[in-house]
């Protein structure tokens, strides 16, 4: 029999269709914070709270689409319906920038937009790299290397989409930006209309049966797939636990912001994704149905996603006060030619793309001289590069005055070191969970790690308001933000103090793991 090396057409499709999605994200969000200080002219901290509530609800409605999908409408129909209300939403946010100068009427435009882009990918993410695995028997030698090229659809979408949006969108012009907006709408178009018009004919099994389909109610699915087990008393305490965190969420975040009736500074965005984060996976860790190994291992996911959340916290300033800094001092001039800001977002995909394989060869030189360190340690070395990169551009804008440009060589570093970082953690955070969970908890600790990376999202618009204002002060606990220099020192504070104790507990992580690396 010979032996299958080129992969299913399918793949390509599902490349072509996340590509697409990708470009369609990631161009909105290259301008997004811009149009909201630069044509609606909220300040930076009312943005940054908008841009991290968005960023935060996207990774935490993937829980609705995939329990839907695995329950009622399958994949296909899931991403379908996701990417059709995704490309609303795009459209939304270019009617609201088409009536910019009229806030009653492009704000609520520009919420609505939003909400249908979250809605939309909560039933298209959790849906499109389901079917890349069932493309393939799953003993096919072929599967690591079809993730590997799906993922590569993944950065070549991010690569182009803020070059393209920023080139037609960031302008200098408030009334070009409904132009990056409408071609994100496009660009969801397009993948939703490639994956409509192809799937029956690509999206198929070895044997040619179609995945991907509705599930099926016989009795003998049912058995072959049953439900986690969950009393009515756990559910009822769950969502109890939750309201409850909500409301302390809620007055705690008024508490801080300072004066105010009890919920008018009430942050209840914030406030659920928090909860969430806190009472689902606490509602699977007290399952009766784990064993002790089990157990361990589930919370060996959760000590690493806790910490997974101050890295994307620090990483995702990208498209929040690093815009700000690329926007306001930065030196962007190439010769006679100024870059827009927005295409700094391009910098993390294309540089991720030439260094994969540098790190992929790297991991198996080491494993093949047995001094690979372990996923634990690979996390914390991310960690670190990220604090690296922080500490270098704080010394790099240290006593430069608001309004001075810098070289835009610092920006660059930073970017280079923090996607070291992500090589070191992000892949390698996805291959422990699928390793260490339990098979009928899979999918629900892959929503376990999106909800880390709500989390981390909502985080990262908080802290990006403290990004340093002309006449207005700033304190992070304690902490003055008097400067550049403060602000992004105290990413690097953060950063480094996780990766520190991450080291130490790498040792104690191993031993809960039980044997799988």
């Amino acid at each position: 029999m010979s032996i299958k090396t080129a992969n299913p057409k399918g793949l390509y499709l599902l490349f072509a269709t996340e590509m697409w999605e990708r470009f369609s994200y990631y161009g909105m969000r290259a301008i997004f914070i811009l149009y909201m200080t630069q044509a609606l002219l909220f300040n930076k901290e009312l943005a940054s709270e908008i841009y991290g509530s968005y960023t935060g609800l996207v990774y935490l409605t993937p829980l609705i689409g995939g329990y839907i999908a695995d329950r009622y409408w399958g994949n296909r129909r899931s991403i379908i319906v996701g990417a059709l209300i995704m490309a609303l939403g795009q459209f939304l946010m270019f009617l609201s920038a088409c009536d910019y100068e009229q806030p009653a009427v492009a704000v609520p435009l520009m919420f609505a937009g939003l909400a249908a882009l979250i809605l939309g990918n909560g039933f298209f993410k959790p849906n499109i790299s389901t079917l890349v695995g069932d493309l393939y028997a799953p003993s096919d030698h072929r599967k690591d290397s079809a993730f590997t090229i799906f993922y590569m659809g993944v950065n070549v979408g991010s690569f182009i989409a803020p070059l393209w949006c920023g080139f037609v969108g960031d302008t200098g012009n408030p009334s070009d930006f409904k132009w990056g907006f409408l071609s994100a709408c496009i660009g969801m178009v397009i993948g939703t209309l490639l994956f409509w018009t192809l799937k029956n004919k690509y999206v198929v099994t070895p044997e040619g049966r179609a995945i991907g389909m509705p599930p099926a109610k016989s009795p003998q699915t049912a058995a072959q797939q049953p439900d986690v087990p969950a009393s009515k008393t756990r559910i009822a305490a769950t969502i109890f636990g939750t309201a409850l965190l909500v409301v302390l969420f809620s007055l705690n975040y008024g508490y801080f912001q300072g004066n105010g009736t009890l919920f008018e500074q009430a942050d209840f965005i914030g406030a659920c994704i928090y909860a969430i984060c806190i009472t689902v996976p606490l509602f699977i860790i007290t399952d009766k149905s784990l064993t002790a190994i089990e157990r361990a291992r589930i919370l060996v996911i959760y000590i690493i996603a806790f910490f997974v959340i101050f890295f994307w916290a620090a990483f995702e300033q990208a498209g929040a006060s690093l815009t700000f800094f690329a926007n306001e001092q930065t030196d962007r001039h190439i010769g006679s030619w100024e870059m827009p800001a927005s295409y700094f977002q391009s910098f993390n995909p294309v540089i991720l793309v030439c260094l994969t394989p540098v790190f992929t060869s790297l991991w198996s030189f080491l494993s093949k001289r047995n001094c690979e360190p372990s996923s634990p340690v690979k996390q914390a070395l991310g960690l670190m590069l990220l604090a690296i990169g922080y500490v270098v551009i704080a010394f790099g804008v240290r006593h430069v005055e608001p309004g001075v440009k810098v070289s835009m060589i610092w920006l660059t570093s930073l970017y280079l070191l923090h996607t070291m970082g992500e090589l070191s953690l992000s892949p390698i955070g996805l291959s422990m969970v699928n390793k260490l969970s339990p098979a009928r908890f899979s999918s629900l600790m892959m929503g376990v790690w999106y909800l880390s990376t709500a989390t981390a999202n909502k985080f990262a618009g908080a802290l990006s308001s403290y990004y340093p204002e002309e006449g207005v002060a700033k304190s992070f606990l304690g902490y003055p933000v008097t400067d550049l220099f403060d602000f992004f020192m105290l990413f690097a504070m953060m950063s480094a103090a996780a990766s520190v104790i991450l080291f130490l507990l790498c040792k104690t992580l191993k031993r809960m793991m039980h044997g799988i690396e």
